[in-house]
């Protein structure tokens, strides 16, 4: 074929190309590219994208950090923690905590409890209703027949007052009014949110009451320790120092009894991956469609850790401390991809967990339960940790 481009032509082809590869490399550097999360490094959500006004109180987005370069970023919206970014194995910043960019992620979301804060009454209370000095509260039930955290509203739904009191601090308050929620009492609550330089977060709970009612104050952060985004949560190691657990029926409710995990896929006294026996033909798997149980602390001292767990990809350790006599592992059973992520992927099943520290579910109903009864004039006070490091 003969060339017919002359000198004149060739320059202006030449210039062409030149522009073409110019706007290539604009458009390379100015269109975000969704990838991993453990193959990014992870961002925290803008704080304007948390600006709104709910119920005529503003909502905000607070960062907290140590001098390691940990951050957490905690919404004022249900007391929420949004991000929390802890090195890896490599000392990569991962993001360990499900979230979404924005407030409106949280307040449309078909799971309502992403980081929330979890009151008054974490867990369930059976068929929403509890006797208290031979007085019958009717709670809103919002799990089958049961009320589960609180029913409605509960805190994840509720803007909370805050003040950061440091770059690593923030402190969190809320009034729940008498019979909110058909609870009894006007409850003073104080919720703090800290990241030590240990590379920890402590959450730290106090309330008080102007009537006999219940309280029961978790969080309810659903962990990849991969990376949020970053599949399955099924290869992640798990110990928990827990030799009894509290079996459930059907919808999820204790039955009265305390049992032994000796001998039963609920053994997690040594390490064993969360996929290892999750599949198992048992009926208490079956009920809560995998974990969804109370386990019984040996020890809650604040000082020894009661649940180890390490994420299989990043080495990423987190060890829990509480002074709560329970724990509630739960192994994402009821997710539907049904939310986008921070990260850009879909919730999908079992890609979180979550580590609820807590006196025992139902315990209202249940006599033999350590009683979660507070009495005007009493403080109910209580903190729990979760710490960071690696395994290389």
């Amino acid at each position: 074929m003969r060339n017919t481009l002359n000198k004149p032509n060739l320059a202006l082809v030449v210039a062409g190309s030149l522009l073409i590869i110019a706007c290539n490399q604009s458009a390379k550097k100015n269109t975000p590219i969704m990838t991993d999360s453990t193959a990014t490094t992870p961002h925290l959500p803008q704080a304007s994208a948390f600006e709104k006004t709910i119920n005529g109180k503003q909502t905000h987005l607070y960062i907290l950090k140590n001098k390691n370069g940990v951050e957490a970023a905690v919404t004022n919206y249900g007391g929420r923690i949004v991000s929390l970014l802890v090195p890896d194995k490599n000392g990569k910043l991962t993001d360990v905590v499900l979230g979404f960019e924005n407030v409106d992620g949280f307040i449309n979301s078909k799971e309502p409890y992403y980081g929330a804060t979890i009151g008054r009454y974490g867990n369930r209370i059976a068929k929403g209703k509890f006797k208290l000095n031979g007085i019958e509260y009717t709670l809103a039930t919002n799990n089958g027949p049961n009320t589960l955290h609180g029913g409605h509203p509960g805190f994840q739904e509720v803007v909370w007052d805050a003040k950061q009191t440091d770059s690593a601090t923030l402190e969190l308050s809320y009034l729940a009014k008498d019979m909110e929620g058909g609870f009894p009492g006007n409850l003073n609550v104080k919720v703090t949110y800290q990241i030590t330089d240990d590379n920890a977060m402590k959450v730290s709970y106090s309330a008080t009451t102007d009537k006999n009612t219940v309280v029961n104050l978790t969080n309810h952060a659903f962990f990849n320790l991969n990376g949020e985004g970053s599949g399955t949560i099924l290869d992640h190691v798990v110990q928990i120092n827990a030799d009894n657990y509290t079996p459930v029926d059907s919808t999820l409710i204790p039955t009265g009894k305390i049992e032994a995990v000796a001998g039963t896929p609920f053994d997690f006294t040594k390490p064993a991956t969360i996929g290892a026996r999750i599949n198992t033909d048992n009926v208490q798997l079956k009920d809560g469609k995998g974990y969804d149980h109370n386990f019984v602390l040996s020890q809650h001292d604040i000082t020894t850790p009661v649940a180890t767990v390490i994420g299989d990809k990043s080495g990423i350790k987190m060890e829990i401390f509480t002074e709560e006599p329970a724990l509630q592992f739960y192994s994402g059973n009821f997710m539907q991809a049904q939310n986008v992520m921070k990260g850009g992927k879909k919730d999908e099943f079992r890609t979180s967990f979550a580590m609820e520290t807590q006196h025992y579910p139902d315990s209202p109903n249940q006599p033999t339960f350590p009683s979660t009864e507070l009495k005007p004039g009493q403080t109910y006070k209580t903190q729990s940790i979760y710490k960071f490091s690696v395994v290389k």
